[in-house]
């Protein structure tokens, strides 16, 4: 979604899990590595400093290529509700740069949650949508989770 000149990702997921449940999901170095990225990748490890202040590194595998990983640092942690941490790439392309993601987790109703996902700003359209793409996917097996726990 763009505003303006700003280059920002935001998503909304309807879950079948608590703000708790999905809040663990999203922090858990074991969970995170259940369903990060997008289709195909793999996610060797996950490592994690959850506090305000602690960093963050996740070691990504796509399904044809070198193992690659995503740093950061949580900027905010209150659970159950919001999650707030920069996401750079350690070997980042040209047209990457910094940027921050913010996830909040809203109550629909007994048993249900709604996540959503804001990223930016991005320097490029092409980086914007690349991202998208890879939450997408990524939540979309968030999503079956906890579809697969509730069957």
């Amino acid at each position: 979604m763009t505003h303006g000149s700003e280059l920002r990702v935001r998503l909304r997921r309807a879950l079948d899990g608590s703000c708790p449940a999905v809040f663990r999901e999203l922090t858990d170095p074991r969970e995170v590595a259940r369903w990060w990225g997008p289709d195909g990748f793999t996610i060797p490890s996950v490592e994690s400093d959850l506090r305000p202040g602690g960093a963050y590194r996740i070691a990504m595998r796509p399904p044809e290529g070198e193992l690659f990983h995503l740093v950061g640092e949580f900027l905010e942690v209150e659970p159950p509700g919001r999650l707030v941490y920069t996401f750079r790439w350690e070997d980042p392309d040209p047209e990457d740069r910094e940027t921050v993601v913010t996830l909040s987790l809203h109550d629909i109703d007994a048993g249900r949650s709604e996540l959503v996902l804001e990223q930016g700003d991005f320097a490029s359209e092409r980086r914007r949508a690349l991202h998208e793409e890879g939450w997408s996917q990524g939540l979309g097996k968030l999503g079956k989770l906890f579809t697969s726990q509730r069957d």
